[in-house]
């Protein structure tokens, strides 16, 4: 049965939190409503957008946090267009990617992100081709429903005991749980390790390369 290795994408693979921050403080000016607080923004990364903008604003219309979430999507196509997107990898990615797949693991990636942003995030940095099944936004729940994970074992021929979920945030972790796979929490990303113990994290590793010795135990 194969191994996988699942990884979100924003806060595990890159850090994309100035690009989402300003986004969001864009499409909420144009709406008329006070930015939100970058710390706020940040808690909902991982979330699809429409449950992003439901967390942000609880007591608003459903109707309204659809809209917004459009709004917010042009609001970054906008920057993206100015050249003002940065969604750099963070250190030791690009050797882990490499290592692993060396080892013989395929590789996913279970995203809040849509199709367009994920494969341009991909196709920027020379990595799509690493990743056998990509799962976004655009065709499933919001994590922490496991579809993504679901689908991207489906995809890859393997076993959910042979299956690990890499991410940054406590809907990660969840999402892993309730897939019945392994959660590996990142520390470099926007939640803290202390609550991605809590939201059910096997391990939490503190630098890309320490992934590789958790994964040898599939061996």
């Amino acid at each position: 049965m194969n191994r996988l290795a699942i990884f979100d994408c924003d806060g595990t693979l890159v850090d994309s939190q100035i690009n989402i921050c300003l986004a969001m403080e864009d499409c909420f000016a144009r709406a008329g409503l006070e930015a939100p607080c970058r710390e706020r923004t940040r808690r909902v990364v991982g979330l699809s957008l429409v449950e992003a903008m439901r967390a942000m604003l609880p007591d608003a219309d459903p109707d309204f946090h659809i809209t917004l979430a459009e709004d917010y999507k042009r609001s970054f196509q906008r920057l993206r267009g100015g050249g003002l997107v940065d969604e750099p990898l963070y250190e030791g990615i690009v050797e882990l990617i490499e290592a692993l797949d060396g080892e013989g693991w395929m590789l996913g990636i279970a995203t809040g992100k849509s199709d367009r942003g994920l494969s341009l995030c991909l196709d920027h940095h020379g990595i799509a081709r690493r990743f056998v099944t990509c799962q976004t936004a655009d065709r499933h729940p919001s994590k922490p429903h496991p579809s993504m994970i679901e689908q991207a074992i489906a995809n890859a021929a393997a076993a959910r005991e042979t299956t690990i979920m890499i991410g940054d945030t406590s809907y990660d972790m969840a999402m892993a749980r309730a897939a019945g796979v392994t959660a590996i929490g990142v520390s470099w990303g926007y939640h803290g390790a202390d609550e991605l113990r809590e939201a059910g994290a096997h391990h939490v590793a503190s630098h890309p390369l320490d992934i590789l010795q958790l994964t040898r135990a599939f061996a």
